[in-house]
């Protein structure tokens, strides 16, 4: 095989079959969501009124490593999978680096990011339970695209609330759902209690993914025959993005390389499980030592910076309380343009992880990630998604530290997404007008007082 190869690709009947489910392999489970009323441990049923009942026994399945793919959701995915494992030559030349750089190219799917990967199976179980309804809320509205999607494939209506900030910053986003037929409501919006509550509270409130999802949970609650849907977070969403990290490990072994570091993006966790807890398991259960690191914004740092604690999923409360690491669920993230990553929380399972030293965390500057987002383009050719720029910036971060050692460490990042509908903020980089947000200790524990109230005694 060339040593020059660029990309790698799996024949049809290689892509994976199954799902992986790290919470089987995991020494230190996770901790159960709770009652917020009760401090009770929640079983799959009591989540059946808000989500699929298939998708809630995927939640709390902490003993089955490996869950089938529905065969109507594999076929789907052949629309456009597997995507391209590609070494970043370009990349490592601008460096000038020994450092081997791979990425998973997730942004070649329909709708540009890997959010369709959990969108479609989700909207499938609501499908085959006979539900006729789902809502979901959006940030950068990538999540939004997919879910908008996902809904007509499988002939289902799709509610959106999209976070205000970025239902402006990018039209065109909104533009995609509509074309695929869902309704796209900004948030917070007036159409909702939680909405109405926290205008009254904040009138100039330019959203949080916490207060959309307040909004879209209290839609799906309050009408018949309707469920939520979530992209990011929960257990459930990182099985199903398992398929990029499968689908690079039988990539990596063409390439026959396997790498010393996996990085991705964080916001909730969905793209960073999705790539991370395939080779994880190797970590787990043979000692292998890769490094697995989350590149999360200065500006909403919850695993650098913030507590594990068991908090809100959402800024009104409706949802369980969750054990994560959290800047608390009345955080106001600031108006960055990966909108992807602005929530407060992270997802159970990571959280676990980290807790357990089994990964790590690095905070990127908005100005540092757009520069890397700008080199990269440059040297690959793909201009990327102001959220995975994150995960470029680590990566170089890292490539140059290789540069000082001399090591030709092999490094994967996964790419989520294209920032080709994103080139608003690409405009406020190269005019001067975007800047770094710093955030105080004293503005984190202020902001994480009222949830030490909610903890179990």
């Amino acid at each position: 095989m060339s040593k020059k190869q660029k990309r790698y690709f799996l024949p049809e009947d290689e892509i994976p079959r199954y799902w992986y489910n790290i919470q089987a392999d995991m020494k230190n489970k996770p901790l159960p969501p709770l009652n917020p009323q009760t401090k009770q441990p929640l079983k799959a049923e009591d989540l059946y009124p808000i989500f699929a009942e298939e998708l809630c026994r995927q939640e709390l399945n902490q003993t089955d490593a490996w869950i089938e793919i529905p065969e109507e959701v594999r076929e789907m995915y052949k629309y456009y999978r597997s995507t391209p494992l590609v070494r970043a030559y370009g990349l490592e030349k601008a460096l000038g680096t020994p450092a081997h750089i791979y990425f998973k190219n997730e942004s070649v799917s329909p709708v540009g990011s890997h959010k369709l990967n959990s969108a479609l199976p989700q909207v499938y179980y609501c499908k085959q339970q006979g539900v006729t309804n789902i809502t979901t809320e959006t940030g950068a509205g990538q999540w939004g695209a997919a879910l908008s999607y996902a809904a007509k494939v499988f002939g289902i209506e799709a509610a959106v609330y999209q976070v205000k900030i970025s239902f402006e910053q990018k039209p065109y986003r909104r533009s995609i759902m509509q074309t695929f037929g869902a309704v796209v409501t900004p948030s917070p919006s007036m159409s909702t209690r939680a909405g109405k509550d926290i205008l009254t509270k904040y009138p100039n409130h330019q959203g949080s993914l916490g207060t959309a999802i307040s909004e879209a949970v209290e839609l799906a609650m309050t009408t018949p025959n309707c469920k939520y849907t979530l992209g990011s977070v929960l257990n459930h969403v990182a099985l199903h993005q398992s398929i990029i990290g499968l689908e690079a490990e039988k990539q990596m072994e063409m390439a026959g390389e396997y790498p010393d570091m996996v990085i991705a993006c964080f916001g909730g966790g969905s793209n960073f499980g999705g790539v991370s807890f395939p080779f994880m398991r190797h970590n787990i259960l043979e000692g292998k030592k890769t490094r697995f690191i989350a590149a999360e914004p200065a500006s909403c740092p919850k695993l650098t910076r913030g507590k594990f604690e068991y908090d809100f999923g959402d800024e009104v409360g409706y949802t369980p309380l969750l054990p994560m690491f959290t800047l608390g669920h009345n955080f106001r993230p600031a108006n960055i343009h990966a909108g992807g990553l602005r929530y407060h929380g992270a997802g159970v399972i990571v959280s676990q992880l980290l807790k357990d030293k089994l990964m790590e965390a690095v905070d990127i500057q908005q100005l540092e990630s757009f520069q890397a987002g700008i080199l990269f383009a440059q040297a690959e050719g793909i201009i990327p998604a102001p959220e995975s720029s994150h995960a470029i910036a680590a990566t170089i971060r890292e490539a140059n530290k290789c540069k000082e050692t001399g090591e030709e460490k092999v490094i994967l990042f996964n790419l989520s997404g294209h920032g080709l509908i994103d080139m608003s903020a690409y405009d406020q980089y190269l005019a001067g007008n975007l800047m770094n947000y710093s955030l105080s200790d004293e503005e984190i524990a202020n902001n994480l007082k009222e949830v030490e109230d909610l903890q179990v005694k």
